[in-house]
């Protein structure tokens, strides 16, 4: 396991190398690249994690909400033994692995219509619709994932899910607020509680490092030819006699 790690490390170090030579001092590339990052080890992490059980079988991990990693690891949430998923879930499930995703979310609204308490079945309406969307947070993105916070009190998935749709689109300092809200609502012991703590902690590293270099970059922009600090009045020419 820690040769795993290691060999994670690695990767990590040689991408952000890789980034650092293609995109430069470009704050956006950076922001996506390192999301692209938190997120990837964010998925893998909890395939290591010793706190949940359930992990998934691949080591495989995707970019989408949906994919098989990170369907297994919305389940390890839910996952009560001897409680199964709904059978629209388990279905539903089944169609977002091979990317039919309109046809998942038309089965999980039948779950919720059958069963409105379902927090499970509203937080995979809310990814599959987002897949649909191509992560745009709609209005029917939103609502469902405030259902499955209100049917699933105390469970961090909701927010935590909501937070890594954020990621997706490069919005860290969003993401950040959903997996703190995750931890501050779910009580101590809590199924996943322990793990959205450890990936907030190594998000905050992420934000933190993308601080640092815009605090380093902002000198450069401030002493750079024809740039202004905010508010500052434009330099005007010499005043020209009224003709």
């Amino acid at each position: 396991m820690i040769g795993t790690w290691i060999a994670i490390g690695v990767l990590a170090l040689a991408a952000f190398g890789v980034a650092w030579l293609v995109a430069g001092e470009g704050r956006r590339v950076w922001t996506l690249i390192a999301s692209a990052l938190v997120f990837a080890l964010a998925g893998y992490a909890w395939q290591g994690s010793p706190d949940l059980p359930g992990s998934p079988r691949s080591a495989k991990v995707e970019v989408s909400p949906t994919s098989e990693s990170l369907i297994d690891l919305r389940r390890s949430f839910y996952n009560i033994e001897g409680i199964m998923p709904a059978r629209f879930v388990v279905t539903a499930d089944a169609f977002s692995r091979r990317g039919k995703h309109r046809d998942a979310a038309g089965l999980l609204r039948n779950g919720v219509h059958e069963n409105s308490d379902d927090g499970e079945a509203w937080l995979a309406l809310a990814l599959a619709l987002a897949e649909q969307t191509k992560g745009r947070v709609t209005p029917p993105v939103e609502y469902a994932f405030e259902r499955a916070r209100e049917a699933s009190p105390g469970n961090p998935a909701p927010s935590y899910f909501r937070g890594i749709v954020s990621m997706r689109g490069g919005a860290l300092g969003e993401a950040r607020e959903f997996w703190a809200q995750a931890v501050e609502d779910a009580p101590e012991g809590a199924r996943g509680r322990d793990y959205v703590a450890a990936q907030l902690e190594r998000l905050d590293g992420v934000i933190r490092v993308l601080g640092e270099r815009a605090m380093e970059e902002r000198p450069a922009m401030q002493g750079a030819p024809g740039m202004q600090a905010p508010g500052a009045q434009p330099q005007m020419g010499p005043a020209q006699p009224r003709q």
